[in-house]
């Protein structure tokens, strides 16, 4: 080939090389302490329980939840999620269970807090909906719809009960008007003024939530789309942030992670508080069951998957890989 005068000018893959060279050039890190593993403590068991929607994952009984949470602890995960699953019997219309503190979340909440101590930011769920028994995150109304203003009384409730079992952070979840304002003047008014939160910022009603709700044993009926954004909305999710740092939001999030990188972008450069996004049960899902039918390279689709979702600017991302992912950053 005849090259003429300095074509071409610029030569990008010189910084593509070795690995060494791509490793000393890239823009993105992606490191333990990014990484938040949720985890699901069931109740009335005494072995755990696999998630068939989400092969590894399991529903874990008091003794293998504080195994996982050492094992994320030495993996250099930074914290771990819990949500509590109650047995059929203990759900009512109310999520009475959610507010108990002999509750399953909450004695999670304490084992975990006694094996690990400070070495792992303990979180909680904030939300009724693994507690009742219709499935929905709030206070049904005679005509069956999610009666906010009810819900936020209950969620000042659970928000005492979690941080007296332990919690380091509480998730309120339910897409509820006022939430997180209520969440810090009940955590406030009961001495845990050091109790964070951890907004769930933008939630949309997404179809990727499928194996989650198997993972909880959801009572749902109907949908969550009178309260959780439509999938179709991006400017909404700036106007709950701005709603949620008012508050007094600690942290925010966006879930799914995934489907949502353009709101995720959106919102880590709209504030300077902590921004963290969920890889949900869906997006694992699908990479999982890809990888066992051979047409994808499994390792290689989780690492991109994180990798793409720390780029567009969450500096926490909660995944079910996360202790695995940690162990293979760390070698």
């Amino acid at each position: 080939m005849t090259v003429y005068g300095n074509f071409p000018g610029s030569r990008p893959r010189r910084l593509r090389t070795t690995p060494a060279m791509r490793r000393m050039v890239a823009e993105t890190r992606l490191d333990p302490a990014n990484l938040i593993l949720p985890a699901f403590v069931r109740e009335g068991i005494d072995a755990p329980v696999a998630i068939s929607a989400m092969p590894g994952v399991q529903q874990h009984t008091l003794d293998t939840l504080r195994k996982a949470a050492v094992e994320a602890v030495s993996a250099g995960v930074s914290g771990i999620m819990l949500f509590g699953v109650p047995t059929d019997e203990k759900k009512d219309a109310r999520g009475t269970a959610g507010t108990d503190p002999g509750g399953i979340l909450q004695v999670g909440l304490r084992a975990v807090r006694e094996e690990v101590g400070d070495d792992l930011v303990v979180m909680s769920d904030l939300c009724l909906d693994e507690y009742t028994d219709h499935g929905h995150c709030g206070v049904l109304t005679a005509d069956g719809r999610v009666d906010n203003d009810a819900t936020l009384e209950r969620y000042a409730e659970m928000a005492q009960v979690q941080a007296d079992a332990g919690a380091h952070v509480v998730g309120p979840s339910g897409m509820m008007d006022g939430q997180v304002g209520v969440v810090r003047d009940a955590l406030d008014r009961t001495g845990h003024e050091d109790v964070s939160i951890l907004a769930y910022t933008a939630k949309y009603s997404s179809a990727f939530y499928g194996p989650f709700r198997e993972a909880v044993g959801s009572s749902l009926k109907g949908d969550r789309k009178t309260y959780q954004q439509d999938p179709a909305n991006a400017r909404e999710s700036l106007r709950e942030l701005a709603l949620d740092v008012e508050e007094g939001a600690d942290m925010v999030m966006v879930k799914p992670a995934g489907p949502y990188l353009d709101i995720l972008a959106k919102v880590a450069d709209s504030v300077d508080v902590p921004v963290a996004a969920y890889q949900i049960s869906g997006e694992y899902a699908m990479i999982e069951a890809a990888a066992e039918k051979g047409w994808i390279d499994r390792d290689a689709a989780i690492m991109e998957s994180l990798t793409g979702i720390r780029r567009a600017g969450a500096q926490m991302i909660l995944t079910y890989w996360a202790t695995e992912a940690a162990q293979r950053l760390g070698r």
